[in-house]
C-alpha cells in the first residue's frame, strides 16, 4: 500500500516555504515547488509517497488551488512527481540523481561539492596495514562456514576489553558484533520494541535513528536539549521517563549528535534509576565516546550504574576509524545478546569475517590512531569556530568538548532555505529540521568539522555570501506565470 501525506502534514513540513532563495524574483508556485524539492533532497519527504490533492494542500497552505496546480506541474516537469488521472501524484526523483553517503538524494555531478552533510572522517593511514594483516589471519577461519552471529571471538574480546578499561567490567559473552552502529540499533529495536511502542528521544537527535524508529512505527516523544553547554534538563528528562513510561529511551550521552553535549555522571546515575522504576530500557549510543577533545575527562559509562539489565549500549568503528568499515557492536547482558543473535539470523546472519579481523588490528593500535584523530579534530573544530566568528558573527556557536559536530543557532529560521541556496554554491548542508520531528529546528544547523581546515573555512565563506543574499533587498522582478486554465 502506498503511503500518503495529508495536506496539514505537508504544510507543517514546508514551514516557512516563502523564505527561500530568490523569493522576490519568483512566483508563488515556483517557490512552493522548490520547497517540495528541498524536502525530497534532505529526506524529510520520502520517495513514493502520495501527495495531498491540490485542493486539500491549497486549503492547508491558505493559497489558491491554481498555485498548487502550477507547482505540481513544475514538479512533474523536473521529474520530481509522477501523476495518474484519478489516482493522484507520487514523489520521485529524476534519473540524474543518486543516493549519497548520507542516504540523501543528490545530483550525479557533485564531485566538487564541499559536503558538510556527512559527519565522518576519511580513513586513517593505519587501515591499509591492518587490512593486510587481516588477510594473513583469514586462513584459520576458512575451514568453517564463516557464520558467527555474535561475532568472531577475537573482536568480541577486544571490544569487551575496551569497556573494562573504561571502568565497566565486560565479558565477550556480553558483546555482539554488528554491521555498524545503525545495524546495532535496528536489531535492538526489532527485539525490544513492538510496533506502536513508546520511545523517548532527545531533540535534536540523530536522523537515522528517527528513521529506524519510524520503520518500527514507534510512538515518539521528545526531550528538548538546551542550546547552552548543559544540554539535558535533569528534572524534565527524568520526569518524562517517570510520567510517560516509554518502552525505550534512545540517548547519546557522549558528545551528543548533533549538539556535542556531554552528560554529567550524576544525571547518568539518576537516569538509570528512573528507567528501572518506570520499566524503560535505555539504548545508549556511544558512537563518539572515543573522541573527547582538549583533555576532557569522560564520566563513567551509563551502564556502570545498571543493576537490572536496563541499559543496552551500542557503538562502532565509524567515527574514530572509518565509516567504510561496517563494524559495530551491542553490549548487553549475555542472555540479551543471545536473543539478539537469534533475531539477527533472520536479517543478515553475521558480519563479514575479514572486516572483523581488520577491526581487531585497528583496535590493537587504538591509542595511536585515536590520539591522532583527536588532534586533527581539535584543530579543525577551532578553524571552523574561528571562521564562523569572523564571517557569521550573528550565529551562536558553542565549541563542543568532543565529537565531530557543532550545533549552530542561526540569526533566523532559515536553515532549510540556507541549505538549498548553499547547494547552488557547492556546499552541502544538513538543515536543522532533519534532526527533529515535523519540520521544527529551522533556527539551527549542524556543522561537522571532519573535513580539512581549508575546506571548512572556504565553506563558511560561501555560506556567509549566501546568507547575505537571502536577506538582500532589491526591486522585485516577477516572472509572468503561465496561464492555467
Amino acid at each position: 500500500m502506498t503511503s500518503q501525506v495529508r495536506g496539514v502534514q505537508l504544510a507543517r513540513l514546508l514551514g516557512q516555504w516563502h523564505a527561500l532563495p530568490g523569493r522576490r524574483r519568483s512566483p508563488d508556485y515556483a517557490a512552493l515547488a522548490g520547497a517540495v524539492r528541498g524536502l525530497l533532497a534532505d529526506g524529510r519527504l520520502p520517495l513514493g509517497v502520495r501527495l495531498p490533492a491540490e485542493r486539500e494542500l491549497a486549503e492547508a497552505l491558505r493559497i489558491s488551488r491554481t498555485t498548487v496546480t502550477a507547482a505540481y506541474r513544475e514538479l512533474r516537469e523536473t521529474g520530481h512527481l509522477a501523476s495518474r488521472r484519478g489516482a493522484g501524484s507520487w514523489t520521485m526523483l529524476p534519473g540524474t540523481h543518486r543516493v549519497a553517503s548520507t542516504g540523501l538524494w543528490t545530483p550525479l555531478d557533485d564531485r566538487d561539492m564541499i559536503d558538510l552533510g556527512v559527519a565522518a572522517l576519511a580513513a586513517p593511514p593505519q587501515l591499509v596495514p591492518a587490512a593486510r594483516a587481516a588477510t594473513e589471519d583469514l586462513p584459520r577461519y576458512l575451514g568453517g562456514a564463516g557464520y558467527h552471529p555474535t561475532g568472531i571471538i577475537e573482536l568480541r574480546e577486544a571490544v569487551a576489553r575496551s569497556y573494562t578499561e573504561r571502568g565497566l567490567p565486560t565479558s565477550p559473552e556480553q558483546i555482539m558484533v554488528t554491521s555498524g552502529t545503525q545495524h546495532a540499533l535496528d536489531l535492538v529495536l526489532r527485539l525490544a520494541l513492538s510496533p506502536g511502542g513508546g520511545v523517548l528521544v532527545e531533540s535534536p537527535t540523530y536522523p537515522n535513528a528517527l528513521a529506524a524508529l519510524a520503520a518500527r512505527r514507534a510512538r515518539i516523544t521528545t526531550h528538548g536539549l538546551a542550546a547552552d553547554g548543559v544540554g539535558w534538563d535533569a528534572d524534565l528528562l527524568l520526569g518524562s521517563i517517570r510520567q510517560g513510561r516509554p518502552k525505550l529511551a534512545y540517548l547519546i550521552p557522549e558528545f551528543q549528535n548533533p549538539t556535542g553535549h556531554l552528560m554529567a555522571a550524576e544525571l547518568r546515575e539518576r537516569l538509570v534509576g528512573a528507567a528501572h522504576a518506570a520499566g524503560t530500557d535505555l539504548v545508549i549510543d556511544e558512537s563518539f565516546v572515543d573522541l573527547p577533545l582538549d583533555g576532557t575527562e569522560l564520566p563513567p559509562p551509563v551502564a556502570t550504574f545498571d543493576r537490572h539489565s536496563r541499559v543496552i549500549s551500542i557503538g562502532g568503528m565509524s567515527k574514530p576509524y572509518w565509516g567504510g568499515l561496517r563494524i559495530g557492536w551491542v553490549r548487553a547482558s549475555a542472555p540479551q545478546v543471545q536473543r539478539l543473535a537469534a533475531a539477527r539470523v533472520g536479517v543478515d546472519m553475521a558480519s563479514p569475517v575479514l572486516d572483523q579481523l581488520v577491526a581487531v588490528h585497528l583496535l590493537a593500535d587504538a591509542p595511536a590512531i585515536v590520539a591522532a584523530r583527536r588532534t586533527q579534530l581539535a584543530a579543525q573544530r577551532d578553524a571552523l569556530v574561528g571562521a564562523l566568528a569572523e564571517r557569521l558573527p550573528d550565529w551562536r556557536v558553542t565549541a563542543p568538548r568532543g565529537g565531530v559536530t557543532l550545533w549552530a543557532e542561526l540569526d533566523g529560521p532559515v536553515s532549510s532555505a540556507l541549505a538549498r541556496a548553499a547547494e547552488e554554491v557547492g556546499v552541502r548542508l544538513a538543515p536543522g529540521p532533519r534532526f527533529g520531528l515535523d519540520g521544527t529546528l529551522e533556527r539551527f544547523l549542524r556543522l561537522p568539522f571532519t573535513l580539512p581546515a581549508a575546506d571548512l573555512v572556504e565553506a563558511v565563506g560561501r555560506l556567509a555570501a549566501v546568507r547575505y543574499d537571502l536577506d538582500r533587498a532589491g526591486r522585485p522582478q516577477w516572472r509572468e506565470p503561465s496561464v492555467i486554465a
